[in-house]
């Protein structure tokens, strides 16, 4: 949630603001070092500790919204999560704004943690937070891990059909899955830098023992040398870790280790690299090699420093700010082009998110001239998008299939998966508007139908546009992105959406200038480690 940070009326408010502000550019420093593998998860634990501490008895502080997600960080960052719940209960220390409850349980939902999550709202109505808001969000939460569960059972896992000439295919359940992964094995063993075993993994560092502690541990695979130099990132099912390659610190890359071993990711790379062309081939992230045995499998990969967009928004938020729109605009264009790009080949990438968009920066200054076109340093700034474990080879599919499947992502189900509707490209589509979406008011986007002048239905943002935002830019994206037939040409539409936001920006050179010195400042925060 995005807070405004207005000079309060009363002077006492006032020192209590200036106080608070130390602590959250502290906490969002920290949290940079830590999302760019060179900070200590338990170093930030102990600064998120002193802060709650410092103002968990300050009653115009403990309610505070930036104050709130300190909570949230420091639950995230603690171990044990029953023993600072019981910490809380004997100190009497818990927030009694329901709004802590609900951002900590959409919070646990995101990371899939809906055990958790499920507690917390119980926690939360039971210590009586105030109103009946929690209530609400608890029956929302419970209709959605309905529809969790009707999507995780089997008939949706392998329920495959086909109606008037159209395949339906579900390409995320696991008959699909294994029946892609035989179909690909052949052509998997002929590519470069694919290793296969039937034996478990053998090294001197049992794997399983980088979940505690990592850093500086060394990894042997395939006749190399990698030394752990911290955790970049885990899911219900994989860990990424940042490695030096035999002992070179200007060697780095990203260790990603899942189990069971998939190999499928490494495979969708492999096709980036033959159908994109090479001018916008670093936008897609790469894969130097796997090695897959019977127990896990370990992707090396490039290893990008500089943090992800949601890092970057999360910036904003911290100091309870949201970010510039030019900015905004500028993301806007360069996933637009993204997903003009990948779907012209025939790939989705499937889980299209903030989290995995990683910031790139050029080397060289940024110039008035070369944003339009993308040309000179501008070609090696922008976003690249990785993590390929969901992503959908169009071309391993007949030309009349079409998806029905859920996500279950939270927060990015498509309006098609929310209705049990066919879809194809809208995946990725609906993903770039959230995200666009939480650039612009800091939060996940809620839809609503409304009825249009010709009687018919759209869909659109529930949250309103700032009076000093291009308004006209926004709604013509959103209303052509949520709401896309079956007629529409898709990749037509994405490049007509992208030029409406360029045109803006090359109509005003300051703009230009404006968006150089946002980027600038925000590589000097985020990538200060």
């Amino acid at each position: 949630m995005a807070v405004t940070l207005s000079a309060p009326a009363d002077p006492s408010a006032a020192a209590d603001e200036a106080d608070l502000v130390p602590w959250l550019r502290s906490v969002s420093e920290a949290l940079a070092d830590v999302n760019l593998g060179g900070g200590s998860v338990a170093d930030l634990n102990r600064l998120l500790s002193g802060c709650i501490a410092t103002f968990k008895d300050n009653l115009r502080i403990r309610n505070d919204p930036r104050f709130l997600k300190l909570w949230i960080i420091y639950l995230d960052t603690s171990e044990d999560f029953e023993s600072v719940v019981k910490e809380m209960d004997d100190d009497k220390s818990w927030p009694n704004d329901a709004l802590f409850y609900e951002l900590y349980a959409l919070f646990l939902e995101a990371k899939g943690q809906l055990h958790e999550a499920v507690k917390v709202y119980q926690m939360g109505i039971a210590r009586h937070a105030r109103g009946a808001r929690l209530q609400k969000a608890q029956a929302a939460f419970l209709d959605r891990l309905s529809h969790i569960i009707a999507a995780a059972s089997p008939k949706a896992e392998n329920g495959d059909r086909i109606e008037l000439g159209e395949t339906y295919v579900n390409p995320w359940s696991n008959s699909t899955m294994k029946d892609l992964l035989e179909k690909i094995s052949s052509q998997l063993m002929k590519y470069d830098g694919y290793y296969s075993s039937p034996k478990a993994y053998s090294g001197k560092v049992a794997l399983s023992s980088l979940r505690n502690s990592s850093r500086n541990k060394v990894i042997e695979i395939g006749g190399k040398k990698y030394q752990i130099k911290g955790c970049a990132g885990q899911g219900g099912f994989a860990q990424v870790f940042k490695a030096h390659v035999d002992g070179y610190p200007d060697e780095v890359v990203a260790l990603k280790i899942q189990k069971p071993g998939f190999p499928w990711e490494f495979y969708m790379y492999r096709q980036l690299d033959l159908r994109i062309i090479d001018s916008h081939r670093h936008a897609f992230g790469f894969a130097h090699r796997m090695h897959v045995y019977s127990d896990c499998s370990i992707l090396i990969c490039d290893y990008l420093s500089h943090g992800t967009l949601q890092d970057a928004i999360n910036s904003y938020l911290v100091i309870g700010k949201t970010m510039e729109e030019v900015l905004c605009i500028y993301y806007t264009i360069e996933m637009l082009r993204m997903l003009e790009t990948l779907h012209a080949v025939g790939i989705i990438h499937g889980d299209f998110k903030a989290d995995n968009l990683l910031i790139r920066y050029a080397r060289e200054d940024l110039s008035i001239n070369g944003s339009e076109d993308h040309s000179g340093s501008w070609s090696a700034q922008g976003l690249c998008l990785v993590d390929w474990g969901r992503g959908i080879d169009l071309h391993l599919f007949s030309d009349n299939t079409i998806f029905k499947g859920d996500c279950r992502t939270s927060g990015f189900r498509c309006v098609e998966m929310q209705e049990d509707k066919p879809w194809r490209y809208q995946a990725d589509i609906y993903g770039l508007c959230v995200v666009v979406h939480m650039m612009l008011h800091g939060t996940y986007m809620e839809i609503e139908k409304r009825i249009s002048s010709n009687g018919s239905y759209l869909y659109q943002p529930k949250s309103t546009f700032k009076r000093y935002w291009n308004v006209d830019l926004w709604k013509n994206m959103f209303t052509k992105l949520l709401n896309i037939g079956p007629g529409n040409h898709e990749i037509t539409l994405l490049r007509s959406v992208r030029q409406s936001f360029e045109d803006h920006m090359s109509s005003n050179k300051q703009l230009i200038q404006k968006l150089k010195d946002l980027l600038l400042r925000q590589r000097s925060s985020l990538c200060s480690a």
